[in-house]
């Protein structure tokens, strides 16, 4: 009997950990597919490079898009990520903390910037954006061709 009592409590704690993985990191919204595919710890991981991000970490934020998603609609997702802290710092911020990556950070940035934008809900209307990198963040783009 207090085996069992002890299971169910284990198997309830382990439930309300899983649970308490966070969709929204200070406005920016990851979206499910991302989330459902993290486990507890991968999900505060993230969280806490978005809030360093946020602060103008440079190296979190390379961490952040070489974030391992597992494909798929979880890295349109990360797009989307990356798109909405850009928007919320500015596009001179990040060419600012983008200056000391190489050309692959680089080029993997600018693919999560145009997915995040192509297939994200940036202006949160309940539908994809479907606008491109050369509209939104001319000065970024240019800056990141010049840098490959």
């Amino acid at each position: 009997m207090k085996k069992r009592l002890l299971n169910s409590v284990i198997i309830i704690c382990l439930g309300l950990l899983i649970s308490c993985k966070t969709d929204n990191v200070e406005g920016i919204i990851l979206k499910n597919t991302l989330v459902e595919l993290q486990d507890y710890s991968e999900n505060k991981r993230m969280a806490s490079l978005i809030k360093a991000t946020l602060n103008e970490d440079s190296e979190a934020f390379k961490q952040l898009i070489n974030f391992p998603t597992g494909g798929g609609e979880s890295s349109y997702n990360l797009g989307y990520v990356i798109t909405q802290i850009i928007y919320r710092i500015g596009g001179n911020k990040t060419i600012e903390l983008i200056k000391n990556y190489d050309s692959r950070d680089l080029n993997l940035l600018q693919g999560m910037i145009n997915v995040g934008l192509e297939y994200g809900d940036n202006d949160y209307d309940g539908k994809m954006d479907e606008i491109f990198i050369k509209d939104e963040f001319p000065d970024l783009l240019k800056y990141i061709n010049e840098r490959k």
